[in-house]
């Protein structure tokens, strides 16, 4: 792998087919990146196992994920594409940094409290170790930068302290302490116009659907709450239609929707199948490009096949240092 300004790690869990939340959000950045970095990507199933009742549908998942990143632009050739549990040595690693990890310190992180509270009855090992195996998937790729959002910088503090950790206590320095690479983008509402698109609150625009199915996706949003005639003043800064306008539409379509909004020159319905029709454009070549690559459904298992055995190289190199560093030969 050639090195460009560095090696930035990524992961993601499995959810199958993929949204505009997770295009805007993460599957854009991926691509770009590639321009500028040795990109290793991670499709992190064990991660997902911790929370996932439906241990039958990762594999599907998985594959409809992957289906997505290489359709919007991932580049197998040059990037790392593969999956977590396909290289055993982050499962070693997790085990190792764990004796350097308080246990405190787990149960006191935020994400650790939200998971108790959203599944009460499934407080598992795997759901308290979760932040370190997090640590294992970053460390074990030597990789120099993480993109993170604001929500997430806490997660990768927490890496860089169990980093020094091991660095002290061995007194070897044998893993990179990763940068974070923050990452602007607004947060996308689910259909709803209340919470984050997401699977789980089921408010989701795909980006796989056709473009009828689009449509009629778009045409069930909630805009403007106050708004309740076509005659009525609109407040676009209150209308997720209007936000997903500012990420898929024009400059001219965003300023006219604003000045027409405000007066009533454009209704709810107008906004809306203006916004279908941007959309529709916008991922035209992402649907053409992901039916080509569905037609050979061993093609996206080749690529995460393949990018498993490139990671294996660095990964055993890497475990090789930390387990001579920790007296473990």
């Amino acid at each position: 792998m050639s090195k460009k300004k560095g090696r930035v790690f990524s992961g993601a869990r499995p959810t199958g087919r993929q949204h505009l939340g997770n295009y805007l959000g993460a599957i854009r950045n991926y691509v770009e990146l590639q321009a500028e970095y040795d990109c290793v990507y991670c499709i992190v199933d064990l991660h997902a196992m911790t929370t996932l009742d439906q241990l039958h549908r990762i594999r599907l998942n998985t594959a409809e994920m992957a289906l997505d990143w290489l359709a919007a632009g991932l580049r197998p050739e040059e990037t790392i594409l593969f999956v977590q549990s396909h290289v055993p040595q982050v499962t070693e690693l997790h085990t190792i940094l764990s004796m350097f990890t308080p246990l405190g310190k787990l149960t006191d992180l935020p994400t650790f409290k939200d998971k108790v509270r959203l599944q009460p009855q499934n407080i598992n090992y795997g759901l308290v170790g979760y932040p370190v195996l997090m640590t294992a998937d970053i460390t074990l790729y030597k990789a120099d930068v993480v993109p993170v959002g604001v929500d997430q910088e806490s997660h990768l503090e927490f890496a860089r302290e169990v980093v020094r950790t091991f660095h002290y206590r061995t007194g070897r320095q044998v893993l990179i302490e990763p940068q974070m690479k923050n990452t602007e983008f607004p947060k996308v509402l689910g259909t709803d116009g209340k919470r984050k698109m997401g699977k789980s609150e089921d408010n989701q625009i795909e980006l796989a659907l056709t473009p009828k199915e689009t449509e009629k996706v778009v045409r069930t949003m909630v805009t403007d709450p106050q708004r309740q005639r076509r005659d009525d003043p609109g407040d676009p800064d209150v209308c997720n239609v209007f936000t997903l306008h500012k990420s898929f539409s024009s400059s001219d379509d965003i300023s006219m929707i604003d000045r027409e909004c405000r007066k009533a020159g454009i209704g709810c319905v107008d906004c809306k199948n203006l916004l279908a029709k941007r959309l529709n454009e916008h991922l035209q070549p992402f649907r053409e490009r992901r039916s080509e690559l569905a037609k050979d459904p061993q093609y996206v298992w080749e690529v995460l096949e393949d990018g498993a055995r490139r990671a294996t190289i660095v990964a055993a190199e890497t475990i090789a240092e930390v387990k001579a560093a920790a007296g473990l030969t």
